[in-house]
């Protein structure tokens, strides 16, 4: 297979990128370099190209060389278009055509053309777009960051400024016509999207990215660094709150700044340690680096922190370990308080390294610190609470333990070699689409967590016997959202399901022809939608004693959760019918509240899946283990409770007639389908 990238955007080249040079050459360099050299690993890939752009300007020499190997397979294309110079990211539009243009002629001239090309951000997308016009290469987006994203960021009476408006307008584009886009987080993927008006879910896969952790894990501190950083501070051996970030405004280091200086406390008990790229002269820096320097500095002189504040001019790539290892020697921690962070690769890198996090609640972090659970989510906006959460952490010993033991579970959920076999099977299955059964004569409906998940060599055995069953469609039915469900399934190398049901039924997705993608279920959108005010159910809800929201990625716009015992699931469906609401309650594993439409449960959605196939009551088996398959089991004849099943299933009165596997997990759903199997042969 044969990949080509393009990347317009930045300084790029095959090593020693220096980052920060300018106010577009940031982390997704970082992560195409680290992708296609993991990519190029795998025997499957014969080729990889990085197209980006040729110039003549003022960061070198280095931009104009025509090609570049970057590794084994993998090298580095560098075309011109219609301008000489760097151009910054609003600019770029005027070279997508010619550089669109150089880029075809580049691809007729080689042995064969690639089988695919991913775009890395908007601009690239609009280019691969006119390459598919005229070549039919189908391409895969990754956008890095959104310009939906930064206008929220700018309030709610902002007026976007042209620049902003046409590249919303060229990600929309790239939204409507890539054949899979690439997220990095579910945030991205079910937030940030969300706002586009060509958003589709189903073609949206969350894939994190891996990274080099081990020498963060052992890295240690240098001399020369340890002097950069001292020079600046009057008590150096004090904790360091350590930023490392490019100076642009959505990185948000002015409120990192405001929080320490409206402090004292924090000024008594740490340092503030900011690297802010690489400069020689803050006149010289680009885009809006020099003002976002100037604001910094401003600020520190408003505060009076000199002698707390360390704010070294330059550093190099290599330095990176032993700037962590300067803050984690003395005892203290890292925050990113970005506006939006779609990924967050240095907060993995510093958790590697041992330090605990303060991290941006939008963006990537939210899945990193659930993943890990190695520091504390907050407000970006609101520096009382970023100062409040290192303070946390500092005084909290033990709590500081578990977040820096956390660190450890970093390295295992974002590794390269897991990224790639995923993106590679994602790719391989555009190219070679294997599509869904268009008649499938039996219907296998499983919940996920703790019954097709949580015994791998269940599950093993279960993708085996899978693969045998000629005629079976297989779904999930989960309370997960689709993208949370899809990262479990995939990480766990599950067969693939043809429907999935999810956020406990109210949404329903369906495998498309290709294998790959998914579209949702207009008609079950609305279906549910029927009589669903979630507007007046939450306010109905609202200040309820007991009733915990879940976080912000938990909230559906047809499900609302809350954590509460059944003690509160009582009083939520009282307080619903006395605000004269309908809607459906569903309590499981003692903890977890969810609330729907009145017509949403998994059992209403299997029954509508069973409907589209055509297949009659018999030829359905669904499978679960909590409380929340309970509408799903009660409604089929053919049910299968697993042997680890909680919330009192087989002593259900409503559940009677369900079969009690005696095997737990996969194998007690393979046990259940054989046992309805013989009793209808039997009957036959």
């Amino acid at each position: 297979m044969f990949v080509l990238h393009v990347a317009l955007q930045g300084c790029l080249r095959g090593s020693d990128v220096v980052y920060g040079l300018t106010a577009d050459t940031g982390g997704h360099i970082r992560y195409l370099l680290d992708l296609v050299t993991a990519s190029a690993k795998d025997e499957t890939i014969t080729r990889i190209v990085v197209a980006t752009r040729l110039f003549h300007d003022l960061p070198g020499p280095d931009y104009a060389v025509p090609e570049e190997a970057i590794a084994d397979k993998v090298a580095l294309v560098r075309l011109a278009s219609a301008s000489p110079g760097y151009r910054v990211k609003e600019e770029m539009y005027g070279e997508v055509e010619s550089f669109a243009g150089n880029l075809i002629a580049w691809i007729a001239a080689q042995p064969s053309p690639p089988d695919l090309i991913h775009a890395h951000y908007a601009d690239a997308a609009a280019v691969a777009g006119l390459v598919e016009d005229r070549l039919g290469i189908p391409f895969v987006f990754t956008a890095h960051s959104l310009g939906r994203v930064k206008l929220s960021t700018l309030g709610a009476d902002a007026v976007p400024s042209p620049d902003l408006t046409r590249r919303i307008a060229t990600e929309e584009a790239a939204l409507a016509r890539a054949a899979l886009v690439v997220a990095s987080s579910r945030d991205e993927a079910e937030v940030q999207y969300a706002g586009y008006t060509t958003y589709d879910p189903g073609r949206v896969r969350v894939l994190p990215p891996g990274s080099d952790l081990a020498r963060f894990a052992a890295s240690r501190p240098h001399p020369r660094v340890d002097a950069t950083i001292d020079r600046f501070l009057r008590e150096p051996h004090k904790p360091a709150l350590l930023a490392l970030a490019r100076p642009v405004a959505r990185k948000n280091l002015a409120a990192l700044v405001r929080a320490y200086g409206e402090c004292p406390e924090l000024q008594a008990r740490a340092n503030l340690v900011i690297v802010a790229g690489t400069r020689e002269d803050i006149d010289t820096l680009d885009g809006d680096m020099a003002a976002t320097m100037r604001d910094l500095l401003v600020l520190i002189d408003r505060y009076d922190l000199y002698g707390r504040v360390a704010y070294p001019k330059t550093h190099r790539p290599e330095d990176v370990p032993a700037i962590y290892a300067y803050a984690r020697e003395r005892g203290g921690l890292f925050v990113n308080p970005a506006l939006n962070e779609p990924f967050g690769l240095t907060l993995l890198e510093a958790s590697a390294a041992g330090l605990p996090l303060v991290a941006t609640d939008s963006g990537g972090p939210n899945d990193i610190v659930e993943i890990c659970g190695n520091g504390l989510l907050v407000d970006p906006r609101a520096p009382t609470t970023i100062a409040a959460a290192c303070l946390h952490i500092l005084s909290d010993a033990d709590f500081r333990s578990r977040c820096v033991s956390g660190g450890s579970r970093a390295a295992a959920a974002y590794d390269w070699e897991r990224h790639t076999a995923r993106y590679h099977a994602l790719l391989r299955g555009l190219l070679t689409p294997e599509p869904p059964l268009a008649a499938p004569l039996q219907l296998l409906v499983s919940d996920i967590d703790n019954t097709l998940v949580g015994c791998e060599a269940g599950l093993g055995i279960f993708r085996r016997w899978r693969s045998r069953q000629a005629g079976l469609a297989f779904g999930v039915a989960t309370g997960r959202s689709f993208h949370s469900a899809m990262a479990v399934l995939e990480q766990q190398d599950s067969p693939q399901p043809q429907v999935m049901i999810t956020s406990v039924g109210s949404e329903i997705y369906h495998l498309d022809a290709n294998g790959v993608t998914y579209t949702a279920d207009a008609a079950w959108r609305t279906a549910v939608s029927a009589g669903w005010d979630r507007s007046a159910v939450n306010a109905a809800l609202a200040e309820l004693d007991a009733l915990v929201p879940q976080g912000p990625l938990e909230q559906r716009t047809h499900k609302l959760s809350f954590f509460g015992d059944a003690v509160t699931a009582r009083r939520v469906r009282d307080r619903l019918a006395a605000a004269g609401l309908s809607a459906n309650v569903i309590h499981s594993h003692g903890r977890y509240l969810d609330v729907l439409p009145a017509a949403a449960s998994k059992g209403s959605a299997v029954d509508h899946v069973r409907a589209l196939y055509g297949l009659p009551e018999r030829a359905v088996f669904v499978a679960g283990d909590s409380g929340n398959d309970v509408e799903m089991l009660r409604a089929r004849t053919q049910a299968i409770i697993v042997a680890n099943y909680s919330d009192g299933l087989a002593t259900n009165a409503a559940l009677a007639h369900s079969y009690v596997a005696r095997a737990s997990h996969a194998r007690g759903i393979i046990e259940g389908v054989l046992h309805f199997r013989r009793l209808s042969a039997d009957a036959c």
